[in-house]
Parts: structure tokens; sequence; C-alpha cells
């Protein structure tokens, strides 16, 4: 009895502790954007930068653990300099929200995403999606090839292989234990090991400075924002099964960057395998860069997203060929 009330007690203590880190997160960290529904469910944008009427814009999306301020950081201001750049936290990420398991798919997620651009007038777009964030803009440009203007991956996970972590992200996804642990221990017992987990996926080079403040990092830890991460990742080996037999179709401009030294998501088998089924795909292989390749090598995902953007303005692709 008294192990069960050591238990009761300190399930107890996780709970306030949560609640309060919580609240303290979120207003330390609170949108930047403007909210657009989708399915009764509001999805966090942000909007920066113009271009030309005619110019497709560029939408950023997050990686897994992450919101759209790591994309913001790394590639959105610069971008927004010549073009209009679209940022998104994924459903149940940032400050989007979620319901349904379902919304752990790609193809759910990539959904959502053609209703948030159907709700800001955009026809077309060139899709950059970096790790989980790359799934989700390939499924999109599966399935909505004619909103996908081009599409860019970015140390993308693109086949259904198996990795070490996902056993205990279904561990944390499971309906009774993962709810629990989400509203109790997941928050005091992770925030010690955030710089860790942080300098971990920046490897083999470290994190910009100041990197978990300005990222909103913290956000990951609230209840549904970490439930929701966690089922996207145990989820993500099925919910690719459907995807490969489709890539040789598709057939707009497309880029693929990796580091040579990811260590999270190999190159050889996802970005090299990809660019060998696609016959538009660029690759693009960093040598000594890891899986934050886009705060790692900026200048040089920068230069080739521009170039693939000043490709998609050529009178050849946009049929304005003067006379």
């Amino acid at each position: 009895m008294r192990a069960l009330a050591v238990v009761i007690v300190i399930v107890a203590l996780g709970a306030l502790v949560t609640a309060i880190g919580s609240w303290l997160i979120g207003r330390a960290h609170p949108p930047r954007g403007r909210f657009v529904k989708v399915r009764r469910l509001r999805q966090h944008v942000v909007e920066v930068g113009t271009a030309p009427a005619d110019a497709p814009p560029i939408v950023l999306i997050h990686g897994a653990g992450v919101n759209l301020e790591d994309m913001r950081l790394a590639l959105g201001e610069q971008l927004a300099a010549r073009h209009r750049v679209i940022l998104i936290d994924r459903p149940g990420l940032g400050w989007s929200k979620r319901k349904t398991r379902d919304a752990s798919a790609p193809q759910f997620q990539a959904a959502t995403l053609r209703e948030v651009l159907d709700h800001l007038g955009i026809a077309r777009a060139i899709i950059v999606g970096h790790s989980w964030g790359g799934a989700l803009a390939a499924s999109f440009a599966l399935d909505y090839p004619d909103r996908t203007a081009a599409l860019v991956l970015l140390a993308s996970p693109l086949y259904p292989l198996a990795h070490p972590m996902l056993s205990l992200y279904a561990l944390l996804a499971m309906p009774v234990v993962g709810w629990i642990y989400a509203r109790t221990l997941a928050l005091p017992l992770s925030l010690p090991f955030v710089g860790l987990a942080l300098g971990s996926a920046f490897l083999p080079q470290l994190p910009p400075r100041d990197y978990r403040k300005r990222s909103s990092a913290l956000l990951l830890l609230r209840p549904s924002t970490f439930l929701a991460n966690a089922r996207d990742m145990a989820d993500l080996k099925r919910n690719l099964e459907p995807q490969p037999a489709r890539y040789p179709g598709l057939s707009m401009p497309t880029l693929v960057m990796s580091g040579a030294s990811d260590f999270v998501v190999a190159p050889q088998l996802h970005a090299v395998t990809f660019a060998a089924a696609v016959p538009a795909a660029k690759l693009v292989i960093l040598p000594g860069i890891g899986h934050m390749l886009h705060h790692a090598a900026t200048e040089r995902v920068l230069a080739e997203i521009e170039g693939l953007a000043a490709m998609m303005a050529a009178p050849e692709l946009t049929g304005e060929r003067g006379a």
C-alpha cells in the first residue's frame, strides 16, 4: 500500500508540474502567425515575404519534434526576401490542432495542407519538407500533383524501413500508457535532456546559438504535442508503405538533398533510392553534413531552392514565352 501511495503522489505531482509547465511554455512561446480552420480544427500559419502574382509561393514544412520556427530560422526569413513563404505547424505540432489517430499519416496531413492552401488562395506552390515533413511533402506531391509546382525533400524518410527509436515511440503512443505519461511525467523527465536530444539531431554539427529558445523547441513537451509527435513517429513505417510504388509517377521538378553524415535518416536508403526511382529528381549529397542540413549548410540549401524557383519562373515552364 505504501508503494502504491508513493506512485500516486509521484503521478499527481507530475500532473501538477506538467500543467504549470505547459502553461509557462505556451506563454513563453506564443503563436506568431494566424489560424486557419480546417475540419473545425485550427491550423497555425505564418506568411512572410512577397512575390509576383504569377510566381508560386514556397511552403516550408518542419520535421518531427519541432514546429514552424525551425524552418523559419533556417530558411524562411532569407527566402522571404524574394518569395512569398508559407510556414505551417503540422497538425498536432506547434500551435496546430488534431483530434484523431488518423492524423498521424502523411496522407492525412497532406490533405490538411491542401485545405490550408485553399483558404490562403494558393493554387500551386513549391513544397519543401525537412525530415518527417519531407514524407508529408512527398505524399502531397503524389496526391495533388496539380498543386505541386516543384518538390524539395531535405533529409526525408521516404521508405518504410525500421528504425531503433520506433519501438520507444510505439510505447509512448499507446492509447492508455502514452496518454498518462504525456500528462504526468513526460515534461518533468524530458526537460533536463532537451539540450542533449537537440544536439543529437544536429550531429556531427552543433545546434545554432540559442536554438532551443529561438525555435520554441519546448512546445514539444506539452502533453497533446508530445503525444502527437510520438504517434507520428510510431505510425510512420506503416503509413509510408503505400508510397514507394507511386514515386516513379512523380513528374514535377524535384530536388532531393541529404547530408552524407546523417545518422537519423540514412541517405543511401532514402534519398539515393528515391532519386533513382524518380526521373525528374536531382540528388544532392553534402559531405560531412548531418540531419539538420538546412541549418548546417543553409547557403547551399538556399541556393538549390532558389535555383529551382528560378527554373519554375522560366518562360518555357510558365508558358509565358515572348513572341
